[in-house]
Formats: structure tokens, C-alpha cells, sequence
């Protein structure tokens, strides 16, 4: 079954019930990046074979409706669908983050939001997870606030969701941390796969064809959180005569300064690939950070400095 995403706002959520696949066990929280912490949050909800595996989240991030500053996230809505649809989950919920929202009591979003419209029968949280006007409710009120109504409640406790070697504990934060730091291995642990970037590939000034490396320039939501700025080692999924091959590049992201470049920009150079990708989505998988980003004094300086990370990837 193909996930449902079902969008539901206070005034209208009593028509949009009618879309929901319910009973409902459900997995509540921000789950930005659905790291490893978030995928032992969301595991408990898949006990129950007669209730319905779903995730309720917000939009936007409420981080974002209180400081009115646009949040970049790991896991903008479309891909955290792809992500959800993996890990077996039939329905994503979201509730969009209002000024209603953010005022209504945490007695009152049990009752009228998760027990009367979302018919959440057992609910899956973290030991952090705080909610209602003032975040005055945590896990643990949740917990009894939905003993009132014979729903029960998981709470997954944190402790052990550390990388030992790193001393970090996992959250999505940590991983935004390691990002802009240009440790996209750290941000695989914490995440249980590798961080991607997935976009469409448009039209560039094709100077990386002018100089024997051509690139594929992907246009990127602006929702997504970029990492540092750099060249980094790539895994690539293209799909040729719908063969999905998973293939090898370099990744730069920045603005090009070698060339007086203003606006960021994210291109692939590929290895071994020939071939027209224009309008092509693709995925691409963060493995190491080779270089940051810097200007050369020439075209010339440049093209052997992409041909010297290009040796660096296929000692990788």
C-alpha cells in the first residue's frame, strides 16, 4: 500500500478524519531526519496488526512558528514520505503548526486532537517529547492523560542513543552539527544510512564541459539543509532505460568563486558516465569531505584540481 499524507488543520480535521485510516497506532514527534533515535520511536507502532502504522508530525517545524525564521530541514515533507514508505509506515498525518495549535492545552490536543479525531488507540513518543500551550506537557503526562482513555503509551528513552567513539548523542541537531562541520560520516551513524541530496537536474553555464569535466547542476528545494560548503565524495542513483545504477562522483557545493559565482549551487561530476540527464532526479549520497571549496587562479588550476579529487575518490 502507497503511503496516504493527510494534511489536517483544527478547523477542518473533523472532514479530513474521513480520510484517515483509523484505529490508529501512532508515532508522535518532529522526526526531522528519521534518524536512528526517530526509527526506535516509530518501531513499537508496527505491534499492533489491527491498527493502522502511522506517523503525526507538524508543519511547519515548530521551531519555525515561533522564531518566524525559515528552518532548513534534513527531511523536507517529500522525502521523509520515501523514507516513511521504506520503513512500512501507511499514513503520515501532519498538523499544521498555527497559532491555535501552539495555544491549545496539552489535555485538550490529547482529547480532541489524538483520541476523538485521530482515534489513536497507542502512541509512541520520546522520553523528550513535550507538547500543548508552553510545551507544558511532557512524555510522561502523555502517558497519563491516555490512560484516561485506555490508550497506551510507548516512551523511548535516550540514553543509549549515543555514537561512543564521538561522544554525540544521536538527534537532529547532531546531525545539522556534523553537516556543517563536513563529517557527512558521523551524520551515516547517527542517521543509519548516508545523508542525500536529492534534485532535479537543470540547465548550468556548462564549464565543466568546457574544462573535460562535465557536471550535472541539480536544483535543490529550498527547504533542504545543505551541508558545508566543499567538494565531497559521492554515491549516485540514475536511472538509464529504467535501470537504476548506483554510481560514483565528486559533489561540489558552493558558489563557484573561481569564476566570481554569487548563488550557491550544488554540481556532480560522475565517473564513468555518458549520457543526457536533464530532467532526471537524483539521489545523491554523501560518503566523505575531500576538500573545502576555494578559488583558483585559473580554469587551467582548477581542472587539475578536480582531476586530483577525482584520484582521491577512486582511492576512497
Amino acid at each position: 500500500m502507497v503511503l496516504k499524507i493527510i494534511t489536517a488543520s483544527l478547523e477542518n480535521i473533523s472532514s479530513s478524519t474521513e480520510k484517515i485510516l483509523y484505529p490508529c497506532a501512532i508515532a508522535l514527534g518532529n522526526f526531522d531526519g528519521i534518524h536512528k533515535g526517530h526509527q526506535q520511536v516509530i518501531q513499537p507502532i508496527f505491534k499492533y496488526s489491527n491498527l493502522t502504522p502511522s506517523l503525526v508530525t507538524f508543519i511547519p517545524h515548530p521551531q519555525e512558528f515561533f522564531t518566524g525564521i525559515k528552518k532548513q530541514l534534513l527531511t523536507p515533507i517529500p522525502e521523509k514520505c520515501i523514507l516513511l514508505e521504506k520503513l512500512g509506515i501507511k499514513q503520515l498525518i501532519l498538523l499544521p503548526f498555527d497559532r491555535e495549535l501552539a495555544h491549545l492545552s496539552a489535555e485538550k490536543f490529547v482529547e480532541d486532537i489524538l483520541i476523538k479525531k485521530i482515534n489513536a488507540k497507542f502512541i509512541s513518543v520520546g522520553e523528550d517529547f513535550c507538547f500543548g500551550y508552553q510545551r507544558q506537557g511532557n512524555a510522561k503526562y502523555l502517558e497519563s492523560l491516555a490512560n484516561k482513555y485506555n490508550v497506551k503509551v510507548s516512551i523511548t528513552k535516550q540514553q543509549n542513543l549515543t555514537i561512543k567513539k564521538e561522544n554525540v548523542r544521536i538527534s537532529s541537531s547532531s546531525i545539522r552539527h556534523s553537516l556543517s562541520n563536513g563529517k557527512p560520516e558521523l551524520a551515516t551513524e547517527m542517521l543509519g544510512r548516508e545523508y542525500q541530496i536529492i534534485g532535479k537536474v537543470i540547465e548550468g553555464k556548462k564549464l565543466g564541459r568546457k574544462i573535460g569535466f562535465p557536471t550535472a547542476n541539480l536544483e535543490i528545494s529550498s527547504e533542504k539543509f545543505l551541508p558545508k560548503k566543499g567538494v565531497y565524495s559521492v554515491k549516485v542513483e540514475v536511472k538509464n532505460n529504467h535501470i537504476l545504477s548506483n554510481l560514483h562522483g565528486v559533489m561540489n557545493i558552493g558558489t563557484r568563486p573561481t569564476i566570481e559565482g554569487k548563488n550557491i549551487s550544488v554540481e556532480i561530476h560522475l565517473l564513468d558516465w555518458k549520457g543526457d540527464l536533464y530532467n532526471q532526479i537524483l539521489t545523491v549520497k554523501l560518503l566523505t569531505f575531500i576538500r573545502p571549496e576555494q578559488k583558483f587562479s585559473s580554469l587551467d588550476e582548477l581542472k587539475k584540481q578536480i582531476k586530483l579529487d577525482c584520484q582521491q575518490l577512486i582511492i576512497k
